[in-house]
């Protein structure tokens, strides 16, 4: 009777119908699965900004690597399943819910909230591995995400017992944090099933390529949304209209460099490679989402910027500004490495003046938007560095 129920449940025709030279197409369950993602990206933001010190960031860090992990799995399974199915569409809702629970839960979750956090976050993984391995059934990808299953089920023990354990909830959850990336590196090896190899994953790259550029679309939109909701609420003088023009071109700097100096190759590579599971673990789950971490913090950065334009920065100002276009450079690094394959090596030579300017403007007391004005000239310069190459 249960297996009569989960066969009309879970049917066979609920994945993609394609070509193998075909590309699924972004459908709309899947951009309004991510409108949850505006509000979680939001969380975490509002997150690192109460809690800017070196502890706040490692658990703003936390959160931010199960937030993208889900979001990154989940992307990854529309890649296989009709998302515009009815049983494919109720897969997404009930995801979708989950991600909610764990974006309401996100301030609190190393606090009163710990429990929805881990256990939204839990149920999340095991009930997508668990569809996608029934939906595969008899198929090599069906082997492949009941093996995913039994390792989002360790780190979920993980996960549930950081929050049981309020002392060591930190610890325990990094653990499950590098237990849950570990995992595709490690090809979801289970003891007597061995592991499964990266080419018994047919993806299609160019559909989560493009995934990949709206969520980052959305991290960018935190950005905006920060400053335009800082310039409603305040006063506006001189110095505020001042940094909130620096703001806003820092968003436009990360937007170009993005799109205009890495789009185009990135695109390029996942049309003509053969291997499109391999450019899509390092370039898209792990390189975007260093990429997209580093655009959240660069929006907490212009906050923090445009709220005290004329004062002297403190080293947690300076520290966030250089965070935030570090990380998404070193992404973008990341990026260029495995879909160029070739370093670029202007932007770590920004990473470097990026470290210099910070420390130099925080030992020398300058202000708020002294410091954004300099970091918005080396993202600048490796914007139009970046275009005059790709030209």
């Amino acid at each position: 009777m249960s297996t009569v129920f989960f066969h009309r449940l879970i049917p066979s025709n609920a994945l993609r119908d394609i070509g193998p030279e075909d590309t699924p197409r972004v459908t709309t369950m899947e951009l309004f699965f991510d409108l949850v993602y505006v509000f979680t990206i939001i969380q975490l933001s509002h997150y690192l900004l109460t809690h800017a010190s070196w502890l706040g960031a490692l658990e703003a860090a936390t959160l931010y690597a199960a937030v993208w992990w889900a979001w990154n799995y989940t992307a990854w399974a529309a890649n296989w399943v009709n998302p515009d199915h009815p049983s494919g569409r109720g897969l997404m809702i009930v995801l979708m819910g989950c991600a909610l629970l764990m974006a309401v839960a996100a301030p609190q979750a190393f606090g009163a909230r710990a429990g929805l956090f881990a256990a939204a976050y839990v149920a999340m993984a095991l009930i997508r591995a668990g569809y996608m391995a029934f939906v595969f059934r008899g198929q090599v990808m069906g082997r492949n995400y009941a093996q995913l299953g039994a390792w989002s089920a360790v780190s979920g023990l993980f996960w549930l017992a950081g929050a049981l354990v309020e002392e060591a909830r930190l610890a325990l959850w990094i653990v499950a944090v590098l237990i849950d990336y570990a995992g595709p590196y490690a090809g979801f090896w289970v003891p007597g099933k061995g592991a499964t190899p990266m080419a018994s994953w047919p993806l299609k790259g160019l559909h989560l390529f493009e995934r990949n550029q709206l969520i980052f679309i959305i991290a960018l939109g935190e950005s905006i949304l920060l400053l335009g909701g800082f310039l409603v609420s305040h006063d506006l003088h001189a110095d505020t209209w001042l940094a909130a023009l620096v703001g806003f071109l820092l968003i436009v700097s990360l937007w170009w460099i993005y799109f205009v100096d890495l789009s185009e190759p990135g695109e390029h590579r996942f049309k003509h490679a053969a291997d499109h599971t391999s450019l899509a673990r390092a370039g898209l789950a792990y390189a975007h989402g260093i990429a997209v971490c580093g655009a959240i913090v660069v929006a907490v950065a212009i906050e923090m910027i445009v709220a005290h334009p004329g004062d002297a920065i403190h080293a947690e100002t300076a520290i966030i500004a250089f965070a935030g276009p570090s990380l998404f450079l070193l992404g973008c690094t990341v990026f260029h490495r495995v879909t160029a394959e070739r370093l670029r090596a202007a932007y770590l030579v920004s990473v470097a003046a990026l470290a210099a300017w910070t420390w130099g403007a925080l030992e020398l007391h300058l202000t708020g938007l002294w410091l954004g004005a300099g970091v918005l000239a080396i993202l600048a310069a490796t914007a139009a560095i970046g275009h005059r190459k790709a030209g």
